[in-house]
């Protein structure tokens, strides 16, 4: 049997592209907010330059688009603080109002975890969660994340400060509870 870490049931993730820009361009407040990411208005050429960047690939720091069957960009899912010495990482991801709670975020997260913990020899992954985010809350304990602590007032957006919830996961939780291929 053929493994894809990169192809599920319903969804593809693949790398960024030139042509992405668009998407980029129009993320909307709520999206920009839970990633932290609600920047001044930016020209054409930052935005190309933003796009460049995120062309190169550092280290296992990596932003994956996810399309669905009929191609359409359903959101993006991105590691970074990737620390292969100690085997940790972290991520976020966004999923795109059309395309919520129809289990793409779950599938992106498996699909990443599975890869990172499997092929690349990481032993924990981390995520922090804005407290104003229930869905994304319940979806990690859902999936067997662990709340690992609370970072108080660290988000300032719409006049108001907002916890971090801290999650982790360990590479044998993971396997326990979703197998590891």
């Amino acid at each position: 049997m053929t493994v894809s870490y990169w192809t599920g049931q319903n969804l593809t993730l693949r790398a960024i592209q030139p042509e992405d820009i668009v998407v980029f361009e129009l993320l909307d407040d709520e999206i920009l907010r839970n990633m932290d990411s609600i920047h001044f208005p930016r020209s054409a050429d930052q935005m190309s330059e933003w796009i460049e960047e995120q062309l190169s690939e550092e280290d296992d720091e990596f932003r994956f688009i996810a399309v669905d069957k009929d191609n359409n960009i359903v959101g993006m899912i991105e590691t970074f603080d990737c620390d292969l010495k100690n085997g940790i990482f972290d991520y976020y991801l966004a999923v795109f109002e059309p395309y919520r709670g129809k289990g793409y975020a779950k599938e992106m997260i498996l699909m990443v975890l599975r890869f990172f913990f499997s092929e690349r020899a990481y032993q924990k992954v981390n995520t922090t969660v804005y407290s104003f985010n229930e869905p994304s809350m319940r979806l990690h304990e859902k999936l067997g994340f662990l709340k690992e602590g609370q970072l108080r007032n660290i988000l300032f957006t719409k006049g108001t400060y907002h916890d971090g919830i801290c999650y982790g996961m360990l590479k044998q939780e993971f396997e326990q509870k979703h197998g590891i291929l």
